[in-house]
């Protein structure tokens, strides 16, 4: 079924926040408003949470994959990061490194890997223009993110728009803005090349392991008219064929006697 938020146009509503706790409520409620957690991001330096990870790691990998993926995390699931979609650790040029979270964190892991923009090697501020964020916008929020502070963007259909803002700003939410950024996604159909796989999955595969996963996604989404379960047999394609390598990619092909 589609939803209502991807039948109608999107907004970007984003905003900072100084205080981590203050951002969970707010993510709560927005939840609560019926925007999905997938169209929820949040980037940080500092946040509270135990949480030990390498690289990039949705819910669905975590369920595909079991829990050696090589990303080692302790309470993530008991933590603001739980709410979301995927969580990653990245190290962005002039900011260190950072907690990202959603659909923006696994757009900045593949400019991270040089897939997506080039950009992201000038800095966040940088990254987020190149997705349609105001200048003056992102370098303010470049700015508010070295000192310590967290980005929140929700992604809300346009009618939602001023409801969120508004809902942000009486939590004591900073530079609160709607802009036209969009995060780019995996297509809801059927891939046409390696780059249009999803950042945080294409950052873990080889460039055969990514024609590899291609190759079976379309065929399995052909047969069962699905993303969820061509998903799975992609990935579990992926592993039939290769090994992970010394940093967790899947480059290594099995050897078949």
């Amino acid at each position: 079924m589609t939803s209502t938020s991807e039948k109608t146009a999107l907004k970007s509503v984003s905003a900072i926040f100084k205080d981590e706790k203050k951002m969970q409520e707010v993510v709560e409620r927005v939840i609560d408003r019926g925007i999905p957690k997938d169209h929820i991001s949040i980037i940080g330096r500092n946040f509270h949470a135990e949480t030990r990870i390498s690289g990039f790691v949705t819910k669905q990998d975590v369920i595909l994959d079991g829990l050696a993926t090589g990303a080692i995390f302790g309470s993530l699931f008991g933590s603001l990061l739980a709410l979301l979609t995927g969580v990653g650790v990245l190290f962005i040029p002039f900011l260190g490194t950072v907690v990202a979270a959603g659909p923006l964190g696994a757009a900045l892991l593949g400019a991270a890997g040089g897939a997506l923009y080039g950009s992201l090697g000038a800095g966040i501020g940088a990254a987020l223009i190149a997705m349609g964020m105001p200048e003056d916008k992102a370098a303010i929020y470049e700015t508010r993110l070295k000192a310590g502070e967290f980005l929140l963007v929700a992604e809300v259909p346009q009618e939602q728009a001023d409801e969120v803002v508004s809902l942000l700003e009486s939590a004591g939410a900073e530079e609160v803005a709607i802009t036209d950024m969009k995060i780019p996604r995996q297509p809801k159909g059927e891939l046409a090349d390696n780059e249009q796989i999803s950042p945080e999955i294409r950052a873990n595969l080889s460039d055969d392991a990514q024609k590899t996963f291609v190759d079976t996604y379309n065929r399995s989404f052909r047969e069962a008219n699905g993303k969820d379960n061509a998903l799975t047999k992609a990935w579990d394609r992926v592993k039939q064929v290769f090994d992970r390598d010394e940093k967790g990619t899947y480059s290594r092909s099995k050897v078949r006697s």
